[in-house]
C-alpha cells in the first residue's frame, strides 16, 4: 500500500477508496464522522507533522483528498512538537481564502516528498461526461443563463470564494460562499425558471476540491424552485450520475454537463 486518502465527509471518499484494488490508508480527521469507511488513523490540524511522519513510516508515497471539510480552528494547546514548526504556514493558510488554503497545505504535502493526486486521476469515471443526464433537455435561455453563469464564477474567482451560483433571465441571483451550496439554495426564495451552475473558479487547483454534486444536489436545487442543473464538463465531479439522472428525472429537472466552455 502506497496511497492514503486524506478524508472529510459525504460519499466521495468512499468512491474514490473503491476504485482501486489495493485498500488505501484511509486517515480521518479526529472527531470527524466519515461514511462508508473506517479510518485506520486519524489527525487534527495541530498534529498534522507527525501525521506526515506517520505517512513516511508506513511507506505512503502518494496521498489524495477526498471529501469536505470546514476550515478548522488552530489550538496551541494541542501542538505536537512534529507540528509546532509549522504554525507560521498554518496562520497563512487559514487567512487565505479556500483555494489559497488548500494550496498551502498541497505544498507542503509536495515538499515533504509526497505526489499528491487528484480524486479523478484514481477515479476518472467521477469526472462529468459532456451532455445531458436524463430526458430533460437545456432550452435556449439555459444555455445562455449557464454561459452567464460561467463568466461570474470566472469574474469572482480573485475573491476566492466560491465554485457555484444561481442564474435566471440572464441575472446572477444567488452566489455561493463559505458556507458552501446547499446554503446558498436554502437562502433562496423561489426562483423561476433558475439554474444551478457549478464550475472551478479560474486557475483554481485541480487536485483537491473540484465542485461536486450528487443526488442530493438535484434535491435541494428543486426545492428552490430552479428548472436545472449545469455543470462545466470535465470540470465536475459527478457522485453516483445514474441515480442523479433519475433524480433529475423524477423531479422534472435538467442535468446538464456543457462542453466547449
Amino acid at each position: 500500500m502506497t496511497l492514503a486518502l486524506i478524508v472529510g465527509c459525504g460519499d466521495l471518499p468512499a468512491l474514490v477508496a473503491g476504485a482501486v484494488d489495493t485498500p488505501p490508508l484511509i486517515c480521518g480527521y479526529e472527531g470527524l464522522s466519515v461514511e462508508g469507511i473506517i479510518p485506520d488513523l486519524t489527525f487534527r490540524l495541530e498534529t498534522l507533522g507527525s501525521l506526515l511522519l506517520e505517512l513516511g513510516n508506513r511507506g505512503i508515497t502518494q496521498v489524495c483528498f477526498v471529501g469536505a471539510l470546514e476550515r478548522p480552528a488552530l489550538d496551541p494547546s494541542k501542538l505536537d512538537a512534529e507540528t509546532a514548526p509549522l504554525v507560521p504556514l498554518f496562520m497563512e493558510a487559514l487567512q487565505s481564502g479556500d483555494d489559497g488554503a488548500l494550496r498551502v497545505i498541497v505544498e507542503l504535502f509536495e515538499k515533504t516528498g509526497f505526489e499528491v493526486l487528484a480524486a479523478h486521476e484514481i477515479a476518472p469515471n467521477l469526472l462529468a461526461q459532456g451532455g445531458v443526464y436524463g430526458s430533460e433537455w437545456p432550452d435556449a435561455q439555459m444555455r445562455k443563463d449557464a454561459e452567464v453563469a460561467a463568466n461570474h464564477i470566472l469574474e469572482m474567482s480573485p475573491k476566492d470564494i466560491g465554485q457555484a451560483c444561481v442564474v435566471a433571465a440572464g441575472r446572477v441571483v444567488a452566489m455561493e460562499d463559505v458556507r458552501g451550496t446547499d446554503a446558498m439554495l436554502g437562502d433562496l426564495r423561489k426562483v423561476k425558471d433558475g439554474i444551478l451552475f457549478k464550475g472551478p473558479k479560474a486557475k483554481q487547483t485541480r487536485k483537491v476540491d473540484l465542485p461536486t454534486v450528487g443526488p442530493e444536489t438535484m434535491v435541494a436545487a428543486h426545492a428552490a424552485g430552479l428548472r436545472g442543473v449545469v455543470v462545466d464538463a470535465g470540470d465536475v465531479l459527478v457522485l453516483h450520475p445514474e441515480k442523479c439522472a433519475e433524480r433529475a428525472d423524477a423531479l422534472g429537472l435538467v442535468f446538464w454537463a456543457r462542453t466547449g466552455a
